[in-house]
């Protein structure tokens, strides 16, 4: 029975960890899904929703980086797994999840961030999506300017 309801958090901070094993040990998609759902919050996730993000993000790892390079300011190489892992789960909704507010998707990555990443890693995570967002969300910030 796919779970469409609970926790979006949940589902993201499931995501997170997940990117984080699939950076260290690159397992596939199928070997992440198990490991989250052997999760003990697994229950409280949006099955829908960290399924989509977590093959929606490494089906489009390669081009989120590239549109993350520009608002870097070292390789990608050099970034901790978790920063880099909340960059990509930031992009992906930035640019793959329109029904998502960009301010929705900037916020979770940081509060992630705020919660696994190092100290002002959060920081770092808000900087580069807000410049990502720019570009990704323009109509979006205009609007919510005016």
């Amino acid at each position: 029975m796919s779970k469409t309801r609970g926790s979006r958090r949940v589902s993201r901070e499931l995501v997170l960890r997940a990117l984080y094993q699939w950076q260290l040990t690159g397992d596939d998609l199928a070997r992440l899904l198990v490991q989250a759902e052997e999760a003990e919050e697994y229950a409280q996730a949006n099955e829908g929703l960290l399924r989509t993000l977590l093959e929606g993000i490494l089906t489009q790892a390669p081009a989120l980086d590239a549109a993350l390079a520009p608002h870097l300011d070292r390789p990608v190489a050099q970034i901790s797994p978790i920063e880099h892992a909340l960059l990509l789960l930031g992009a992906y909704e930035l640019l793959h999840s329109p029904d998502v507010p960009y301010r929705v998707a900037i916020n979770e990555a940081v509060e992630l961030a705020k919660r696994y990443g190092g100290t002002d890693g959060h920081k770092y995570v808000n900087g580069v999506l807000d410049k990502l967002a720019r570009t990704a969300r323009q109509p979006e910030i205009e609007a919510a300017i005016r």
